[in-house]
């Protein structure tokens, strides 16, 4: 009997519809949670919702005003309705579609929003705008981290390849007075990282995750002390690289609100959108994606039908630390005109967190990396407007749901099979 590469990854594809009522219980929870704002803690008066940036806006848009409280209520319906219609599909033995739970995502959100803004204006360009800047590094951060553990090695060092990065991208851009070799520059920083983690990882079969782990510690106080030592006294020479324009794609910038959002970034947010569908379709569509996927799931399998396990893993895992260093090189080369000290601030473990929770895949990678960058820039500003909620509530909330994710209860989440497992050849 011949086995193929599609053999050895044909289990992803092959599943027993179970019935698991994990996702129906969260919807009602949340239900119940969310009613209990207008209930318990009803606010008068309207909320505001600015969709447009400035006055100089070629298509002009009204402010949407709607009543807080009622509001609030009827996205309760409408959660409830979800929340029926998925316990009706759950009885049934139907699976549950992802649009479902963006839907109620959605509802959620306005419902919330509009209840958290009562009295003030809402400026939706800025929150989704604040929020895609934040979510950018977090991106190519999940990247990487999908690519690594989809071809069996546990990538924890995300941080250090951030981190690296922005480090590299700042000296570079400012020596040669270029961003783009900035931004090459990050990407070796990155694969010079994952490269040590490879050689540990696969080479000398060391727990992955004690390596990553020290790569981060290694990675920020070697950053630390070359910014003490030779930033700081040449701050003018190494540190003040020049920054990304913001180019604007004439006619799609002009969209209302989701133009000046999506069309109106530098040239790193571009490249996150066409990295995204690259992997997506690399991982899923390709050669290299199948023997990718099977050497993550069934290595022994894989070198039985001819594919090297062990330089697929280490290629992988070093365009893992380059993807994620584009992800450094935001930081110093879109955000902010110089490298900080730790200046990541853990985005590589909120990265890994949303690999987790997008299941390993890229799409659900970038949508749950979007979710905290929304909920990080929606603290900031709904403190700006005078809200109520507390600024520490939303950003715990993201990790919260993480949590539910990891344990499970938002449906099935199983990693690679031999995703932290050292190949030995037999």
């Amino acid at each position: 009997m011949t086995i193929t590469a599609e053999a050895v990854v044909s289990d992803e594809k092959r599943h027993v519809t179970i019935s698991s009522w994990k996702t129906p219980i969260i919807f009602g929870l949340f239900t119940v949670l969310f009613a209990l704002l207008p209930l318990l803690a009803p606010r008068e008066g309207d909320s505001t919702f600015r969709l447009v940036r400035s006055a100089s806006a070629v298509i002009q848009l009204p402010e949407v005003v709607i009543p807080a409280t009622p509001t609030a209520w009827a996205c309760v319906v409408l959660l409830a309705a979800v929340t029926i219609v998925s316990i009706i599909w759950t009885r049934a033995h139907r699976r549950l579609p992802l649009w479902l739970t963006v839907v109620y995502a959605v509802f959620l959100m306005i419902g919330f929003l509009s209840w958290a803004a009562a009295g003030g204006t809402l400026p939706m360009i800025g929150l989704l705008g604040g929020a895609l800047a934040l979510a950018t590094p977090l991106i190519f951060g999940a990247l990487g981290g999908v690519i690594g553990e989809r071809v069996g090695v546990v990538n924890i060092a995300i941080e250090a390849q951030l981190l690296a990065g922005a480090f590299l991208a700042a000296v570079v851009g400012s020596a040669t007075g270029s961003p783009w070799a900035g931004l090459v520059a990050a990407m070796v920083a990155g694969a010079l990282v994952s490269s040590v983690l490879a050689v540990f990882a696969i080479t000398y079969f060391v727990n992955q995750i004690i390596v990553g782990v020290v790569l981060n510690v290694l990675v920020a106080g070697l950053t630390t002390f070359l910014y003490r030592q030779v930033l700081n006294p040449n701050d003018a020479a190494l540190n003040s690289p020049p920054l990304f324009p913001e180019l604007p794609i004439p006619v799609l910038s002009e969209i209302p609100v989701l133009g000046p959002v999506l069309f109106r970034q530098t040239i790193i947010v571009y490249l996150m959108y066409v990295t995204v569908f690259l992997v997506w379709f690399g991982l899923y569509r390709t050669r290299w994606g199948l023997r990718l996927r099977a050497v993550g799931e069934h290595p022994q399998a894989a070198d039985t039908v001819g594919i090297k396990v062990v330089s697929t893993r280490y290629w992988n895992v070093i365009l893992a630390g380059a993807i994620a260093g584009m992800g450094g090189a935001f930081y110093t080369l879109v955000t902010n005109p110089q490298f900080g000290r730790e200046m990541t601030a853990g985005a590589g473990y909120i990265a890994l967190a949303a690999v987790i929770f997008g299941k390993w895949d890229p799409i659900r990678a970038t949508l749950a990396a979007l979710l905290f960058g929304f909920a990080t820039n929606l603290q900031g500003v709904l403190s700006v407007i005078g809200s109520p909620v507390p600024s520490q509530f939303m950003l715990m909330l993201p990790y919260i749901v993480t949590i539910f994710a990891v344990a499970g209860l938002v449906g099935r989440s199983r990693p690679p099979a031999a995703s932290g497992e050292p190949y030995i050849k037999s």
